[in-house]
């Protein structure tokens, strides 16, 4: 709520008989005669060049002043003459200045009296409350994009599981099914392992050698010493009790170390470090060693040592 103050007041009340006062002394400068301010000058003995009014002057020709009677057409007698008037002072009294009008005081308006209970601090209430209501409302919707952002997190989160597990479940399964490929395989292998085995069972009266397309030594060389028969007939107990992975090459063989004692029992194996088959591979061969439990020896006396260093080839 606005109100005006007696200040203000007054200064409008000076403002306004300032301004009166110009305009009065302005028409009044207007109606004096230019001859006032030439006598005024002239009896305060200053310059001329000072005056900013100058009075227009009638125009004088030079020369003697001529006296002359007129005659009229019908000769009428000529006028009596009469006494010169003596000639008044040209400089004309100074005008009264006419005193301003006096100037009315404006009436100051009685303002009514301010109410015993301002509404200032109703309004500065109202003010906080609608500000307070603003920043309560703005709160609440990051509030809500918060949480909304957060479900979508958990949502993305949720899903992104959901999947996971599902991959892993197809994997699983994926592996499962591997695992039993290759079992199945190895059991085909074995199978038709022992289907050999037995049908090679029967005894010709040779020592036990490996199959082959011709008579050859244990090494399938010129050698057909009892040593080189006796390290076939290893190689053809370790490959009868052999079952290892199928990603090995055949071209490829492992160095193994054989611990046993007399009589065949092995008591260890270990394949080289230069092997190059891989650690399934490498077990695969140690395994058969140890599943063979007891090597040839009855007809290899001779030639039998208790470390046994060969090379195994599938």
């Amino acid at each position: 709520m606005r109100s005006d103050s007696p200040k203000g007041t007054s200064k409008a009340v000076i403002l306004s008989a300032i301004l009166h006062l110009g305009i009065v002394g302005f028409l009044a400068l207007a109606v004096v005669p230019c001859s006032f301010y030439e006598t005024l000058f002239t009896t305060l003995h200053l310059p001329e060049s000072w005056n900013p009014i100058t009075c227009a002057k009638p125009v004088q020709l030079a020369g003697e002043i001529i006296e002359a009677t007129l005659v009229g057409p019908t000769a009428a007698p000529p006028p009596k003459s009469t006494p010169a008037k003596p000639i008044p002072n040209t400089v004309p009294p100074p005008p009264s200045i006419p005193p301003p009008p006096s100037e009315e005081t404006p009436k100051v308006k009685t303002l009514p009296p301010p109410p015993e209970h301002p509404d200032v601090i109703d309004q500065e209430k109202v003010v906080a409350d609608a500000a307070q209501k603003a920043e309560d409302a703005k709160r609440e919707q990051e509030e809500k994009q918060k949480q909304r952002a957060a479900e979508l997190d958990a949502q993305a989160a949720k899903q992104k599981l959901e999947r996971q597990k599902q991959l892993d479940e197809l994997f699983a399964k994926m592996d499962a099914a591997d695992q039993q490929t290759k079992q199945a395989q190895n059991k085909a292998k074995q199978a038709k392992q022992q289907m050999e085995d037995l049908k090679n069972a029967q005894d010709n009266g040779l020592p036990d050698l490996p199959n082959a397309a011709q008579r050859q030594t244990g090494q399938n060389g010129p050698d057909n010493s009892l040593r080189a028969q006796y390290q076939a007939a290893i190689q053809n107990v370790l490959k009868q009790n052999w079952v290892g992975p199928d990603n090995i090459p055949a071209n490829q063989q492992c160095l193994l170390h054989i611990v046993q004692l007399p009589g065949g029992q092995v008591v260890s194996a270990k394949v080289d470090s230069s092997c190059p088959f891989d650690d399934a591979g490498k077990k695969s061969v140690e395994d058969a060693a140890m599943r063979a439990n007891t090597l040839p020896y009855k007809g290899f006396e001779s030639v039998f040592s208790r470390n046994v260093d060969m090379y195994f080839k599938p």
